[in-house]
């Protein structure tokens, strides 16, 4: 009798000491995953830092000026190159 109780014992012995193996793996495991979720994390906020300073420098009034004049050919609007549109021609739909 004492020698089964000693088996059954050693068997849940064993058993929770593999249990235990297996618990400490898999939090190691997960908390290296966690690890790496907060770094991949941390790098997609200094990304997006470093985006949000582009789209600012691509904005500036001085930038939107220069691809304007370059890339549409547009100018400033001057009294020469202004068209004026009278009310009668308005009413007419536009014609001379």
């Amino acid at each position: 009798m004492t020698n089964r109780i000693s088996a059954v014992l050693l068997l849940a012995l064993i058993a929770s000491a593999l249990w235990l193996v297996r618990t400490q793996y898999e939090w190691r495991r997960l908390y290296t995953e966690l690890d790496r979720a907060h770094v991949q994390a941390r790098q997609l906020e200094v990304d997006n830092e470093r985006l949000q300073v582009e789209k600012r420098a691509q904005a500036t009034p001085l930038r939107v000026e220069s691809l304007a004049r370059t890339q549409l050919q547009m100018r400033n609007a001057t009294p020469a190159i202004t068209q004026y549109v009278h009310a009668s021609q308005a009413q007419d739909g536009g014609r001379p």
